[in-house]
């Protein structure tokens, strides 16, 4: 009992115990035991499919991150702070609220991020209109720069900072963000209208482009403003090519 023997080919066999030991290739044995380079090779198949799951799973938690982000703005523009809870975040994302709670553990973490992503995301897309920097129709870029205040991303962001003016907990995150959204559109603003702020009066007129323009987005909000828009936009355009030279 236990004996092996050897075929005329020179192969191991196994006998009725089952147990198989391997030839001089290193093969994997049958009682479970690895031998030599067959050892490595299966080790090395393990781990490849080891990667293989986790990048996919890594790509599927990306995606659920950003449903939800984009799914918070929209529900934040339509339905307000009060109307905007993560169950009706989680639905819209087409997600779990458990799942929503993996990611963003409180409201606050959930509808602040959102509102950065989306901020960022537009930032992106004005940089984007104008790929080579400053633009030579300074009013199509008050035009890009209007735009950020009228989409959903500025709707959402208000019902944001009423809900910050009454809860403590919120308030100082989103004030740190929207100061920090400013800088950086200001900086945008600069660059695209080629202003030179060293000289005087130039920062406080990129200021009270932007300024000019979060008010036409408040006037947007209840009623379709857009015809007075453009004239306002077509005279700051003029106003800033006098101002910047």
């Amino acid at each position: 009992m236990g004996a092996v023997t050897t075929d005329d080919t020179g192969a191991v066999t196994a006998d009725g115990t089952g147990a198989v030991t391997a030839d001089g290739t290193g093969a994997v044995t049958a009682d479970g035991t690895v031998d030599g380079a067959a050892g490595d090779t299966v080790g090395d198949a393990a781990g490849r499919a080891e990667r293989a799951d986790r990048v996919p799973k890594q790509d599927r938690s990306r995606a659920t991150r950003q449903r939800l982000l984009e799914a918070a703005v929209a529900c934040l523009a339509e339905h307000g702070w009060a109307g905007s809870t993560v169950s009706v975040v989680a639905e819209r994302a087409g997600v779990s609220r458990g799942a929503a709670q993996h990611h963003f553990p409180t409201r606050e973490d959930l509808f602040t991020a959102a509102v950065e992503y989306v901020a960022e995301e537009r930032s992106t897309a004005l940089r984007a209109l104008f790929p080579q920097g400053a633009a030579g129709d300074r009013r199509a870029v008050v035009a890009a720069l209007v735009d950020l205040y009228t989409g959903p991303l500025f709707r959402a962001a208000l019902h944001l900072w009423v809900a910050a003016s009454n809860e403590e907990q919120l308030r100082g995150r989103v004030t740190e963000l929207e100061a920090r959204v400013g800088r950086e559109t200001h900086r945008i603003a600069v660059d695209l209208l080629a202003a030179d702020e060293t000289r005087p009066g130039v920062r406080e007129t990129v200021q009270g482009l932007l300024d000019m323009a979060r008010g036409l987005g408040l006037a947007n909000l209840l009623t379709d403003d857009a015809a007075r828009r453009d004239k306002v936009v077509a005279q700051w355009g003029a106003l800033l090519e006098e101002a910047l030279g």
